[in-house]
């Protein structure tokens, strides 16, 4: 049996998102745009078609109209193959009136869905997270080891451990014990074994990735069997005492993308020279396919900046920065370390000749501005000579037209911000 028909996959779509707003003001979490032309989403997708794993359901409840356009825009597959990428809204049906109420009882409520298809194994992923892993091997380490159920772990440091849901395995690397963000007192006697480059790092605690291989008759039996509504704080640590639960151990790059400043710097650590999170792989990440010119930079000192396709730029200076697709910027302005996310579509020039006339911004970023430590979500208007500095000086709040989160300024989608504003 091939993996293709071995394993179907469901990625959660995850909650409100709130400590992402005001990005999820309008859109759910995996339908955050990252690296200035994917969307979060497309990061589990795409490691379960580099495994493949082709048929795939995402599990959404929030804002879920743009997601639900990204996805029937961009995966597309052959007639004659069993493969897809559905979307399953929360729905009202005679039996429930609720929304979902954790990721166990999302999954719970969609078994109907899951329970017409053959497979052996049901990988559950989140829907916010940016790493590349193969799902293949964890696979077949499942299936070779006869557990029930696989956990993603990563090694993660005392510090970092509080944080987390930490499992403690044995010598077999079968899970013993599970604790819900321990406490640092209690952490003593929660330490696994780990790799010898993970121990000079000093961490030897394994943190659950939220990434989960179960058996089909032991997904069945254990979300049918009771009501409890969430995984990692219910599902799991009851299954240790009834299941066979393994870790799976990766030790690559990992971050969950829950709040501004993770995702600022996710999206900022793809300028580095070789970056934790490696767009230039083999193992490539699948988006919507946009029929976008190539992008036009006139006068501009690039430094560490990664530009998607469709840009106009005649800007001084971008520097550490990634800049969206379709995104004009004007001349004599510097941008650094920041993330534009770029526009949904062009402006006509008669659009243009007439901002120009009436001295009102166009779609993009105007001219003499400067702009740091900042994220510029979709279609902004940024007038002439703005200034946008952020940093530990600005206090946090949301100010109307932008937010402000540990520093780092978010300009929310569609803001208009006249000629000379300062931040």
């Amino acid at each position: 049996m091939s993996m293709v028909t071995k394993a179907i996959a469901v990625v959660l779509g995850g909650g409100q998102g709130s400590r992402l707003h005001p990005l999820t003001a309008t859109r759910s979490k995996p339908a955050v745009p990252i690296a200035g032309k994917y969307r979060l989403v497309d990061i589990p997708i795409s490691n379960c078609l580099h495994a493949g794993i082709n048929r795939i359901f995402v599990l959404t409840q929030f804002n879920s109209a743009s997601l639900n356009k990204h996805i029937k825009n961009t995966y597309h597959f052959s007639i004659f193959s069993s493969a897809f990428v559905d979307i399953l809204a929360a729905e009202q049906t005679p039996h429930t009136r609720e929304w979902f109420q954790g990721t166990a009882d999302a999954v719970r409520r969609s078994l109907h869905y899951l329970d017409v298809h053959e497979f052996n194994y049901v990988l559950i992923l989140s829907g916010d997270q940016l790493y590349q892993m193969d799902f293949e091997d964890m696979i077949l380490n499942h299936e070779k080891s006869g557990a029930d159920i696989s956990i993603g772990t990563i090694p993660v440091n005392a510090k970092d451990a509080t944080g987390f849901g930490i499992l403690k395995t044995d010598d077999q690397n079968y899970i013993t014990s599970f604790v819900e963000k321990p406490k640092a007192e209690k952490l003593s006697g929660l330490e696994s074994e780990v790799s010898e480059q993970m121990q000079k790092e000093g961490k030897n605690y394994l943190a659950s990735m939220g990434i989960y291989v179960f058996n089909r008759k032991a997904l069945f039996d254990l979300l049918k069997g009771d009501q409890h509504a969430d995984f990692g704080k219910e599902i799991i640590p009851d299954a240790i005492t009834s299941h066979k639960v393994l870790s799976y151990q990766y030790e690559g790059y990992w971050t969950d993308i829950g709040s501004i400043p993770s995702f600022f710097e996710a999206n900022i650590g793809l300028t580095d020279d070789i970056p934790a999170f490696n767009l230039f792989d083999k193992h490539s990440i699948y988006s919507r396919p946009r029929m976008l010119p190539p992008s036009k930079i006139s006068g501009t000192v690039l430094e560490k900046t990664i530009i998607a396709d469709g840009c106009i730029i005649n800007a001084s200076r971008i520097e550490r920065s990634v800049i969206g697709i379709r995104t004009r910027i004007g001349r004599g302005t510097t941008i650094v370390a920041s993330y534009v996310m770029g526009t949904d579509y062009y402006q006509t020039l008669d659009q243009l000749d007439k901002a120009s006339d009436t001295s009102t911004p166009i779609m993009g970023i105007g001219e003499r501005c400067y702009i740091e430590n900042a994220i510029l979500d979709k279609n902004c208007q940024i007038g002439d000579d703005v200034r946008i500095t952020g940093g530990a000086h600005l206090t946090d709040g949301d100010y109307g037209k932008y937010t402000v989160r540990e520093g780092i300024v978010v300009v929310k989608k569609s803001a208009f911000l006249p000629n000379g504003t300062t931040i």
